[in-house]
């Protein structure tokens, strides 16, 4: 029954008011995922793909980075004694888990049988130098393996390093004018190697080279909390104070949205973050509904 009714709840419910997108056509699975007895998300910030077209969660509670396959059955586990805050995750080209870490002030780099690889920043020691952070909120990959790191909440500042962890550059500061942020929230990197910084609470995405040059801005999306990036070159934003999600395209034009603010199934609170599989199914991690849902396409 749910899966019947559920496309009917989300199709024609996604504008806000002075809106005139069309609704994405996607339909709630309200069977996924299938977590075990006793397990229970806190609150989700997090969710990403593994090379396995497999679902990675990112929360707060126990089981902090919880493993899903295809059909939606918990696989495994990893994290415990790591985190102090989840915030991002984020899986590169070989299926490593990178990790953000809001509290503790580190980036970390897991085997996917959960093994620390790399630990980017001092833990508990905030900074803003070569290899410290404050409060940092997500990593995207350049095709060379250089990484990006949004480095947003005591910092304003997005921080680039080589694959190796060799800091490279890093750029911005608190502000309203171009490469000036508030809240760098989400970074992603385009296809064509440009890089993607949502600017939370400037309500903008700013566009950059891979150098940190200023390129141009969009101010006409919402807030954005979380990016992501699909081969089929469109760009999937979780607009949180909007509690809405919108597809664009990479000229910035909304190609559509969905979702409204809600307890419900299909409705959001806090769209924090969002990652879409190579079928084109869509997962979007809330905060204050602990969970991560998941939209097929209809």
């Amino acid at each position: 029954m749910l899966r019947r009714i559920a496309p009917l709840l989300l199709l024609g419910l996604s504008l806000l008011p002075g809106d005139s997108h069309p609704s994405l056509p996607f339909e709630l699975d309200a069977s996924w995922p299938r977590l075990p007895a006793g397990w229970n998300l806190l609150e989700t910030p997090g969710v990403a793909i593994g090379p396995q077209q497999q679902v990675y969660i990112f929360h707060r509670g126990s089981h902090p980075i919880i493993e899903i396959d295809r059909s939606g059955k918990v696989v495994g586990s990893m994290g415990e004694g790591l985190i102090g805050a989840a915030h991002g995750v984020e899986i590169d080209r070989e299926g490593h888990i990178w990790v953000t870490d809001r509290a503790d002030h580190t980036v970390l780099k897991l085997s996917d049988a959960g093994r620390v690889l790399m630990v980017m920043g001092r833990k508990g020691q905030a900074g803003e130098g070569d290899d410290t952070f404050d409060g940092p909120t997500d990593i995207a990959f350049a095709e060379n393996g250089d990484f990006y790191v949004s480095d947003g909440y005591g910092n304003s500042r997005v921080a680039r390093f080589a694959a190796n962890g060799s800091f490279l550059t890093a750029w911005g500061k608190p502000g309203k004018g171009p490469g000036e942020f508030d809240l760098p929230h989400t970074v992603a990197v385009g296809p064509d190697g440009k890089v993607y910084v949502g600017d939370r609470e400037n309500y903008r995405i700013q566009i950059f080279d891979p150098n940190g040059k200023f390129l141009t801005q969009w101010d006409h999306v919402g807030s954005p909390w979380g990016l992501h990036i699909t081969p089929e070159r469109e760009i999937y934003m979780a607009d949180g104070h909007n509690n809405r999600v919108l597809k664009l395209n990479l000229e910035g034009k909304i190609l559509g949205s969905l979702g409204k603010k809600g307890k419900l199934p299909g409705q959001f609170n806090y769209a924090h973050h969002l990652a879409v599989d190579l079928l084109g199914n869509l997962y979007v991690a809330e905060i204050k509904n602990w969970r991560v849902q998941k939209f097929r396409p209809h």
